[in-house]
């Protein structure tokens, strides 16, 4: 759906539920339409350069993109934020012990996921050049994350950024390994 299709939409949508009717004499609500209804594939984010467009984009990052789907969590990384994603590559998430990936994905599994990848998002952006050594970053899961610059390397909790790529909402950083929350 284009921007400008949501206009017209939107607007359509507010002249229909304003009313000059005099008030009790509403008409009983009608079902919503068959394309209003939930789907288990969220919509296409709006904006391609937002930070959900770049992984969907990326060749390296199908494994986020479906953690991102399966933990119902597309949506809040494609709001328009400004935010920071330290996003792991598939060969990132090949690195953790064999199963993982599959158990978190399960539906039982959702919340434990969702932490997870809240983990790996600040709620602001965070250029390299504003990643100083020994930085704290609060994230969006409550946990700080640690930068550290060494030899012109910069990490977050160890994990090596690799590339940056701006995006409309924010930044994204490609990271080498998934950033996992300390226990509570």
């Amino acid at each position: 759906m284009h921007a400008s299709t949501l206009l017209v939409f939107v607007a359509t949508t507010l002249v229909a539920c304003s009313s000059d009717r005099p008030a009790g004499t509403d008409t009983p609500a009608a079902a919503p339409p068959a394309s209003a209804t939930k789907t288990d594939t969220p919509p296409p984010p709006l904006d391609p350069t937002n930070i959900v467009s770049i992984a969907i984009a990326s060749p390296d990052h199908k494994t986020l993109v479906a953690a991102l789907k399966a933990a119902d969590y597309v949506k809040s990384v494609a709001n328009p934020g400004p935010l920071t994603v330290f996003a792991p590559t598939d060969a990132a998430f090949a690195k953790l012990p064999a199963g993982t990936v599959e158990g978190l994905v399960k539906p039982e599994k959702q919340a434990d996921l969702r932490e997870i990848l809240k983990y790996h998002v600040a709620a602001s952006v965070y250029e390299q050049p504003a990643l100083k050594d020994g930085m704290q970053l609060g994230m969006a899961n409550g946990k700080k994350v640690t930068i550290k610059v060494q030899d012109g390397k910069i990490t977050v909790n160890g994990a090596v950024i690799l590339a940056s790529v701006r995006a409309s909402n924010g930044v994204v950083h490609v990271v080498d390994s998934v950033l996992l929350p300390p226990a509570n």
